[in-house]
């Protein structure tokens, strides 16, 4: 199997499923840095100047796994005006960021037009600002709320200002596990048809994996063989982001995963993605020092600096960094810090 990474030959699901359960980690490890590298030859570690605007907490998909949800009624249920997320964006552009990740809760009550006046006051106000927002069960929500189709839904935020679309919600993108962590979610085909309508009309996007739950070994092969699947139809993706379930505070509870099962999984990431051009480490839920070591096993991004973040700190971890903080993990691990707009365009190096 080495032999035939090496020859650049891309690995079967029974090859990953063996990688990921019998393979000796650092093994693993060394075969996805020689992927990063062959991909990355300049030695290059990015990051985006970002900000988390969680426009509401309410949400009616009531995800076992999420501590941030609220019922409507709820007394610290909330919704966002327009002037604080404009608020919140100006604070971002005034500390040199590019990219606005909005996402929120399935919430009865806010259907397209709230969205398309919003996009269109952030376009009208910060045109530099790249509107990363709406996970693909929200565009669903947001479409079946405003009796429209999901491609025309797209195709209206588009219109208001809606540039890319994150790749959260996918959680494990296999229906089984899905109805065991969040039976009210959309499946794992709508999952992917909203990131093919939204590739289709020249979005990028990016894909996550949530791991580390209910979910077996042969469930994250199936869920990185599916992502590979729509890269190799669609093209679209730009980043594949892998990060563990965080256990504190939800209906779920139990464990974490290790941090040797996080390097495995990321580095079997990088292997299996072998069309997807950027992986990237999660500090948010790994921290600086896993992030660092995550580099060196076919990482090659540490996301963004995330001003403002709230889903995963109220499952307990807050782990936070400054842009300043970022570079020096990179720059400490012997990488060339660089920072990069939401398409992986290079802004400046340090």
């Amino acid at each position: 199997m080495v032999e035939k990474m090496a020859g650049g030959a891309p690995v079967t699901r029974e090859e990953a499923l063996r990688l990921l359960t019998e393979a000796d980690l650092l093994e693993v490890g060394r075969q996805a840095d020689l992927v990063r590298r062959e991909k990355h030859p300049h030695g290059r570690v990015t990051f985006v100047v970002d900000r988390n605007v969680n426009y509401t907490n309410v949400c009616q998909s009531k995800c076992k796994f999420c501590a941030f949800y609220r019922d409507a009624g709820a007394e610290d249920a909330y919704v966002l005006d327009y002037p604080t997320i404009l608020g919140k964006i100006a604070e971002l552009v005034e500390h040199g960021g590019t990219q606005l990740l909005m996402q929120g809760g399935l919430h009865p009550d806010l259907k397209i037009g709230w969205f398309e006046e919003l996009f269109r006051l952030v376009k009208e106000r910060f045109p530099g600002v790249q509107v990363h927002s709406l996970s693909p069960a929200e565009v669903i929500h947001v479409a079946g709320l405003s009796d429209l189709s999901m491609p025309e839904c797209l195709r209206r935020l588009q219109a208001a200002g809606l540039d890319s679309v994150p790749g959260g919600g996918a959680e494990v993108l296999v229906d089984a596990v899905r109805k065991e962590i969040s039976p009210n979610k959309i499946g794992w085909r709508d999952w992917a048809a909203v990131m093919e309508e939204a590739h289709a009309l020249g979005m990028r996007t990016t894909a996550t994996m949530m791991f580390g739950s209910k979910e077996a070994p042969e469930d994250i092969v199936e869920h990185l063989f599916r992502i590979r699947e729509i890269q190799e139809r669609t093209g679209g993706f730009t980043a594949f982001i892998p990060w563990t379930f965080q256990p504190s505070n939800t209906e779920l509870g139990g464990e974490t995963a290790s941090g040797v099962e996080y390097l495995k999984v990321l580095a079997l990431s990088r292997i299996v993605l072998d069309n997807v051009e950027n992986i990237q480490a999660s500090w948010v839920t790994q921290g600086a020092m896993m992030a660092q070591v995550a580099l060196f096993f076919g990482a090659n991004d540490l996301g963004g600096t995330m001003l403002e973040e709230n889903v995963v700190a109220a499952a307990g971890c807050a782990f936070r960094m400054s842009q300043e903080e970022v570079v020096e993990i990179a720059r400490g691990a012997g990488f060339v810090p660089a920072k990069r707009n939401t398409l992986y365009e290079i802004l400046e190096e340090y």
